[in-house]
């Protein structure tokens, strides 16, 4: 009789385990979403770029300035070419707000036009990003009008109109690079008399 209640005591006790662990009664705190990145306040649209979005130079600038409508934090600022070369600007985070900021960049080599990609923690810490392009030689052209261009043949060589095209990665060719050795043993079977004979791999073939 004591063994039976017994058995009923640890079944509840068991049961009432399995309540306390059940999600809907226990459960651990989720994790909220994290501010996206939509410009929702038009900041990005506000902030004036030096140079400016679209714009062609007679020569290369020398500096990059973002004056934003109100004191921000810039947490990033890359450069690159049209053919995704990224330029080091040793840009080094500072948790200073401020409005302008204004970086030295290095001599710019040729290129069809460069593009400065920019983030910045805004208010509510809201991450917002932004960019703008420019071109610059006596034969250089608005980069809008260059990125039309390409959209348009990229388009003609896609699969159909819901199949997006995207450039594949440059390709590294190595020149000039002597071929690896190999010259692991091997046994190779003969047939007939000579069968079961292995020979050296070290032995020149004739």
């Amino acid at each position: 009789m004591k063994s039976y209640s017994f058995q009923k005591f640890s079944i509840a006790l068991v049961g009432l385990g399995v309540g306390l662990w059940h999600p809907a009664i226990a459960q651990s705190p989720q994790v909220e979403n994290p501010v996206r990145d939509e410009d929702i306040t038009g900041i990005s649209i506000e902030t004036e770029t030096v140079p400016l979005d679209d714009s062609v130079l007679f020569e290369a600038p020398r500096k990059l300035q973002l004056e934003f409508p109100y004191d921000v934090r810039l947490v990033k600022l890359t450069l690159r070419n049209e053919l995704r070369d990224w330029v080091d600007i040793d840009f080094r985070y500072d948790p200073t707000i401020q409005e302008k900021f204004i970086w030295n960049i290095p001599e710019l080599t040729a290129a069809t036009y460069y593009t400065a990609d920019w983030a910045i923690l805004a208010a509510n810490d809201r991450l917002i990003r932004g960019s703008f392009s420019f071109s610059f030689g006596p034969d250089a052209e608005a980069p809008s009008v260059i990125k039309t261009a390409e959209a348009l043949v990229l388009n003609s060589i896609s699969a159909g109109p819901n199949t997006r095209f995207v450039r594949p990665p440059r390709t590294n060719i190595i020149l000039n690079q002597d071929q690896p050795n190999y010259d692991p043993p091997f046994t190779i079977k003969l047939e007939g008399g000579q069968a079961g004979k292995s020979l050296d791999s070290s032995i020149e073939p004739r």
